[in-house]
């Protein structure tokens, strides 16, 4: 009779929501979100290349939504997009997936599809279907900056993760 492998990820099965749970979401969160507006707000333009402005963006989806533009609710919805929403994508929806469905594919490269994904989520869902703004903002500096800290970010957060499911105690 053959045993069940128990190492298997069930497709629908999501992490337990502990005290170590939400502190890895918010770690993750906070060291991508740190990283992502390092470098789309002072090591990208310090090299000559576009400034990111996640704020302004969520700025203006609000005033989509809200018909006002409204300054401490646009800090709020980026940080809490990079804090919360974006890892809590990886730990539920792409950690699960791909640990089901293609193991041996290396995590960093899955997080590298994750970043493009949330580039797109971002930049042609946000800003373009919400906001109102040219799809990927017309394709200028701004939209491959964006790219990359986004990919930078989905990198940072899946790193965190991965290395606090590594050191998980038994």
């Amino acid at each position: 009779m053959a045993t069940p492998n128990t190492n298997r990820v069930n497709l629908l099965t999501l992490p337990s929501m502990n005290v170590r749970t939400i502190l890895t979401i918010l770690l993750a969160g906070a060291l991508a979100t740190i990283c992502f507006d390092l470098f789309g707000q002072k090591l990208s333009p310090a090299l000559g290349f576009a400034s990111l402005a996640p704020v302004p963006l969520a700025n203006s989806v609000i005033k989509t939504l809200f018909g006002q533009t409204y300054d401490p609710g646009a800090q709020l919805l980026h940080y809490f997009t990079g804090l919360i929403a974006y890892p809590l994508g990886w730990m539920v929806v792409v950690r699960p997936l791909y640990l089901r469905l293609t193991p041996a594919i290396p995590w960093w490269l899955i997080a590298i599809l994750y970043g493009v994904a949330l580039w797109v989520f971002a930049l042609y869902v946000m800003a373009h279907l919400v906001a109102g703004n040219p799809a990927f903002l017309n394709f200028t500096g701004i939209t491959w900056v964006a790219l990359i800290g986004h990919i930078l970010f989905a990198l940072v957060a899946a790193a965190i993760v991965e290395w606090r499911e590594r050191t998980r105690p038994e």
